[in-house]
């Protein structure tokens, strides 16, 4: 008896320590009439940790404590969500959380500013985005007493979110460790001063991904898909490298095929790991070379593209005006054909000529078809091309050695599969 007595106790004191868990401001589209007539403005901030996953905490208690679990050794991470016209909980919210706190022992804070962006007046949120940068800076302030720093903190904004990281920033005058801008916001913004938007000058890194129809611009790709790309990044095993170029017109035509500007660091990479080009990057930026890099996506989760450059250096003078194809095979003989960024190049002799090529699945390569092509009328089914040397190197993988293949003659549209080798020391 008095066991169970003993039993019983604990479990009334465990239930009466145990608080509720926080929970996202759960509006609607009600909530957005009734801003028309009576807006209101309020923030919350819900702190998770490892200790904490599934049951959000207030970051400061009753008492103006911090909590317990907040760790100011650790990276913290502030997630901002954007415009929510309807009032819901972004549907990406739970499983990023999940996603970060698998990949790193740190702190994140959601930052619910819910209702304030829950409004048919888009202006209206537009100007809430100020005050919402205002009342973090002050929770900021805090934070720093207790010994937390801005250089581990890394603001993560998706929309409006990522003008209001931009507005923290300036408030702690570029200060912060990192602010990555998911999809911000362009109505309003852009075109604006430095001073009205998310810049490159708000924390000590910036990088930013621009969903766009036209491909990935630092990175473009399909409308709100910036910060799924950005989960896939975590999620997944794949590279997501992309390449830098002056504009994406240049990059569809294969104008920008390589990272060499990078060193050994290769092409800088989407989404979390973007900080390991911190260094490289912010050098570039010392001499005036803002970086814009771009990449292609596949339409669905999880994303994922390989990219490869073919290199080729011909003996002739006669391929001027002609087209490379090729295709791999791995060892079963399944063939993968790759989007080729130009077809059309000048060959010159003993010039190394670069071709961009991407494909939809990783392949273990055995052969190379290739084939050459004349563009013009004037085709000659007799003629021979010879070949010193085809190169083809993994951008994807960089630290996968390039195969190549020298010596070899192209016959004009006829195909030739090759079998390739490990490069010679002195091309690697």
């Amino acid at each position: 008896m008095r066991v169970y007595i003993f039993l019983c106790l604990m479990c009334w004191a465990r239930s009466e320590n145990k608080r509720p868990c926080l929970k996202f401001s759960q509006l609607s589209i009600k909530d957005s009439f009734r801003d028309l007539f009576n807006p209101r403005m309020e923030m919350f901030l819900m702190m998770y940790t490892r200790n904490n996953l599934n049951c959000a905490e207030p970051l400061f208690e009753q008492d103006n404590s911090l909590n317990v679990n907040f760790n100011t050794n650790k990276k913290t991470i502030w997630l901002i969500h954007g415009y929510r016209p309807i009032g819901s909980t972004p549907t990406w919210l739970q499983n990023f959380l999940r996603i970060l706190l698998n990949q790193d022992d740190m702190n994140i804070i959601v930052v619910d500013w819910n209702r304030g962006a829950t409004t048919f007046i888009y202006n209206r949120a537009v100007k809430n985005t100020r005050k919402v940068a205002v009342s973090l800076s002050e929770y900021i302030q805090r934070l720093l007493k207790h010994g937390a720093t801005l250089d581990s903190f890394h603001f993560i904004g998706m929309s409006l979110g990522a003008h209001i990281s931009g507005f923290v920033g300036k408030i702690f005058h570029g200060q912060l460790g990192r602010i990555t801008g998911l999809d911000p916001a362009g109505p309003k913004f852009s075109g604006k001063p430095s001073n009205g938007r998310l810049d490159y000058t708000d924390a000590k890194f910036v990088d930013v991904i621009h969903s766009d129809t036209n491909g990935v611009q630092f990175i473009k790709c399909d409308h709100q898909r910036a910060v799924y790309l950005f989960m896939a990044t975590l999620e997944t095993n794949c590279n997501f490298i992309s390449l830098p170029c002056y504009s994406y017109g240049d990059y569809k035509t294969g104008s920008c095929v390589d990272c060499d500007d990078f060193k050994k660091k290769s092409c800088p990479r989407l989404g979390y790991q973007a900080e390991l080009w911190k260094d490289i990057l912010k050098e570039r930026l010392e001499k005036s070379l803002r970086t814009t890099v771009f990449l292609d996506t596949t339409g669905t989760n999880p994303f994922c593209t390989y990219y490869f450059v073919l290199s080729i250096i011909v003996l002739n003078n006669t391929m001027k005006d002609g087209y490379i194809t090729f295709k791999l095979l791995n060892h079963l003989g399944v063939i993968e054909k790759p989007r080729l960024y130009e077809k059309n190049k000048s060959f010159y002799k003993r010039q190394e000529v670069k071709i961009l090529a991407q494909f939809l699945n990783d392949v273990n390569i055995s052969r190379i078809g290739l084939a050459y092509y004349q563009s013009s009328n004037q085709q000659c089914s007799t003629c021979k091309y010879s070949i010193q040397r085809l190169m083809l190197k993994s951008l994807t993988y960089p630290e996968r050695p390039p195969l190549c293949k020298y010596d070899f003659v192209l016959k004009e549209n006829e195909e030739v599969f090759l079998s390739p080798c490990a490069c010679t020391s002195e091309e690697v």
